[in-house]
């Protein structure tokens, strides 16, 4: 209440003072420090917003009627653009209707020669497309590929007619196939080397199938419309015979190896050239079968090598046998010589020495026997090393990526056979090397023994 009574009397003052409100005007630009400069302020204020609501409304009004006229225009272009779309689509339908008069007409005039032109059609689609992969593109170029399309997409429209012109050109191209499907011809271009080089060579092509240059095979790239050479090249007497093909003159008959289904993919070729060679089947065998391969080599060796000295042994003691005159370089000499030497002697001594002369033989008889022996034994339990470590690779390769994807299996079952193979391969050789061997070293050893049985007879009669 105090507070009120003070500011009632504040205001009372300021009005009664003319010097106050002369000088509110002055206050108005200063901060306000009293209550008539504060209550000129509020004035100034309001006096500026109503200003600038003014200027508002005015503008608002001025765009209102430009807005307004806007619209009206564009109400006059929409009812324009509803004129022409109504006239277009009245000049649709009659076209439309003119369309059908006229298809009805063409297909008139047309009549069985619709039938004509969709086996025209058919015709060239299906030309097209096997003569883009055929053998003979190479040597006729791809201009007939581009020819044969521009006619089929011409005759799909149904808007023109072939020419004659047109069609007899499609008769001869598939004739011209037709010829060149049953010639061997040999022409000059380029081929494309394993390495994406281009170089000029002399290709021989027989019918559709097969096409060689320098006894190599050759394959057609269709992307690029040139031979190329095949990465891998199938076995070598294929490749002779493909050389003897391309050396061929005219009228030469000469062997050839040809793959029928050249024409759709040469897929007997494909499958030769994928067969592993003896090399690739040996190393699909790895550590453990190149050593069963080091030893049967060993071990074949050995026995040859033994075979051939006990054959010249044997001709040495069957020469002996027709000689009484002792030759110290084979074992009879030497053992006929102790007996010539302890002939004088009890019977006793003599068969004794007989003995000691043949067991001093045998060693160097029988050498070199029992190797091939252990080889023939060890060799299948190495392929069976080999098969169960190719097992244990094949499960671990199952465990870690399932059975989804049979090729990463392949290399462990590869492993486990072929070992399995490698191992009966030099099983069955040296098995049967080593029996040679020893029986043409018991062979000599017992005709030994039958001479010195001999002198022992010899002996007994003469005492």
């Amino acid at each position: 209440m105090k507070y009120l009574n003070l500011f009632y009397f504040l205001v009372i003052v300021t009005f009664a003072n003319p010097a106050l409100s002369q000088d509110a005007d002055e206050v108005v630009d200063q901060e306000p420090t009293t209550v008539e400069a504060l209550l000129a302020l509020v004035k100034e204020g309001k006096v500026k917003e109503q200003a600038e609501n003014a200027r508002r409304e005015a503008v608002f009004l001025a765009d209102k009627n430009k807005q307004a006229s806007i619209l009206a225009a564009e109400k006059r272009e929409l009812a324009r653009q509803e004129r022409i779309a109504d006239k277009l689509e009245a000049e649709y339908k009659a076209n439309q209707e003119i369309l059908r008069v006229k298809e009805e007409a063409y297909k008139k005039e047309l009549g069985s020669l619709v039938e004509l032109f969709g086996h025209l059609q058919s015709s060239a689609g299906e030309s097209s497309s096997m003569f883009a992969n055929s053998l003979t593109s190479a040597e006729f170029g791809l201009e007939r590929v581009a020819f044969l399309n521009e006619l089929t997409g011409k005759m799909s429209e149904t808007t023109e007619l072939p020419t004659i012109r047109e069609i007899e050109r499609l008769w001869y191209e598939i004739q011209n196939e037709m010829v060149a499907g049953g010639n061997v011809v040999k022409f000059n271009t380029t081929v494309i080397d394993v390495d994406g080089e281009t170089s000029d060579c002399e290709v021989t092509r027989v019918g559709l199938f097969n096409a060689v240059c320098d006894g190599k095979y050759l394959e057609f790239a269709s992307s690029k419309g040139q031979y190329a050479f095949l990465p891998r090249q199938p076995a070598g007497r294929y490749t002779k015979s493909a050389k003897n093909l391309g050396n061929a003159e005219g009228g030469d008959q000469v062997k050839f190896g040809v793959d029928p289904t050249g024409p759709t993919g040469g897929s007997l070729l494909a499958n030769l050239i994928q067969t592993p060679s003896l090399a690739e089947r040996a190393a699909q065998g790895r550590e453990v079968g190149y050593a069963i391969i080091v030893v049967g080599i060993i071990g074949v060796a050995i026995a040859f090598w033994k075979l051939y000295s006990l054959y010249m042994v044997g001709i040495a003691v069957n020469k002996q046998t027709k000689s009484k005159t002792a030759d110290l370089g084979n074992p009879l000499g030497r053992v006929l010589k102790v007996g010539q030497d302890n002939f004088k002697k009890d019977i006793d001594t003599l068969e004794l020495r007989l003995a000691e002369a043949i067991m001093a033989e045998r060693p160097s008889i029988e050498r070199g026997i029992s190797v091939v022996r252990i080889i023939s034994v060890v060799a299948p339990l190495a392929g069976l090393l080999g098969t169960v470590t190719g097992m244990i690779v094949t499960f671990q390769q199952i465990t870690l990526y399932g059975t989804g994807d049979p090729k990463l299996m392949a290399g462990g079952i590869s492993q486990a056979l072929v070992t399995t193979v490698l191992g009966l391969l030099v099983a069955i050789p040296t098995t049967l090397l080593h029996s040679f061997t020893a029986s043409s070293s018991k062979g000599i050893i017992s005709i030994l023994e039958e001479q010195s049985t001999g002198i022992l007879a010899e002996h007994s009669e003469s005492s």
